[in-house]
């Protein structure tokens, strides 16, 4: 398996920022039989967040400790949740309509809310499995899937009320050989077992849905989930992140600054220069028609030209960012190592061009 992976948020950015919070959470769930509720901090916006989801105009993050705070001005500011019934780290956030939503976290957490993210409720806890979910994915209808470490596979039909636990058994994708990443000891992706872990679902449409996962590893579904098939992966390194783009176009996003494009839904693969080799884990689609993928040390990627091309734009703080969400044709609500703020694209550049004019 890739060493470089195993993922704790969606595990990108938890991978890199709270694996160990995962291990010491891990040793502490067999001696805590019931969860604690979530805290209320003066400063919760400002904590480790992970997860970024819109319930109708209003904006919903996730975090550590399970912290969950809105924004119902397009994330000029925040409030937290009036209750969070437990304290592992939130790792996914989705909404089947503007109310009722979803969360997943560390110890199996499955949460559900029926009020915009104002109170929600535990409905799976499992700590003893040492298997934390990564992300999860809501459609109109109720049907949902929450994914994780070690293939880990749960879906729901009934907007979150109750789950099954499910094989992940995807076909296997035609064996393509690839070049592996610069420094990696391998020339080739090779033939895998199974049990990676699955770090971000994403739906491209009301049928097609893609999940990023470790060890190059790369899945589309075209029925909603019910069936899965491996993509031919462009590299042996995990991915974090799937953008889907117009047509059948996307971009997946992974460790080292490694960004990839495809024209046709995942078949092919063209590598994209970065200028970065810090690990990716969140991209947005924005109304006017830029991209923007976001990744550890404030890096940011904008892209004019649908992905063929991006620019980095590096934040001055250099704080881990792990998510984003358009809010304009120009602004981000990113969320991270640092909480959850709005940034302009742009702005960066602006400010660096102005002070070596200084």
């Amino acid at each position: 398996m890739d060493s470089g992976a195993p993922r704790g948020s969606h595990l990108a950015l938890a991978a890199a920022l709270a694996v160990v919070a995962w291990a010491a959470r891990a040793q502490a769930a067999s001696a805590q039989p019931a969860p604690r509720s979530a805290e209320q901090a003066p400063l919760a916006a400002h904590t480790l967040l992970i997860a970024l989801a819109a319930a109708g105009e209003r904006l919903v993050a996730v975090g550590d400790r399970g912290v969950i705070v809105l924004s119902d001005d397009r994330g000029l500011s925040w409030k937290q949740a009036a209750s969070v019934p437990v304290q592992a780290l939130l790792t996914g956030v989705c909404f089947f309509d503007p109310t009722h939503g979803l969360a997943v976290g560390h110890d199996e957490v499955i949460l559900t809310t029926g009020d915009a993210g104002e109170n929600w409720r535990l409905v799976h806890y499992a700590p003893e499995a040492q298997r934390p979910l990564l992300d999860v994915w809501c459609a109109a209808g109720g049907k949902a899937i929450a994914i994780g470490a070690y293939s880990a596979y749960f879906t729901s039909a009934d907007g979150g009320a109750s789950w099954r636990t499910g094989q992940f058994a995807p076909t296997a994708a035609p064996r393509r050989v690839a070049a592996a990443p610069a420094g990696s000891k391998s020339s080739a992706i090779e033939e895998t077992g199974g049990g990676y872990h699955l770090n971000r679902i994403v739906g491209a449409s009301a049928t097609r849905l893609y999940i990023a996962a470790e060890a190059g590893h790369l899945y589309r579904s075209d029925d909603s989930g019910d069936h899965w098939q491996e993509l031919a992966s462009p590299y042996a390194g995990s991915f974090f992140d799937v953008l889907p783009l117009t047509g059948d176009a996307l971009l997946a996003s992974g460790l080292r600054g490694n960004l990839y494009r495809s024209e046709d839904a995942g078949a092919s693969w063209q590598q994209i220069a970065t200028g970065t080799v810090a690990l990716l884990d969140g991209a947005a689609a924005l109304p006017g028609g830029a991209l923007a993928v976001v990744g550890l040390s404030g890096v940011v990627l904008v892209s004019r030209d649908g992905g063929r091309s991006f620019s980095l734009e590096q934040q001055s703080d250099r704080s881990g960012l792990g998510a984003a969400l358009a809010v304009g044709r120009d602004e981000l609500v990113v969320a991270g190592e640092g909480g959850v703020r709005r940034i302009t694209l742009g702005a960066a550049t602006a400010a660096d061009m102005a002070e070596a004019h200084r």
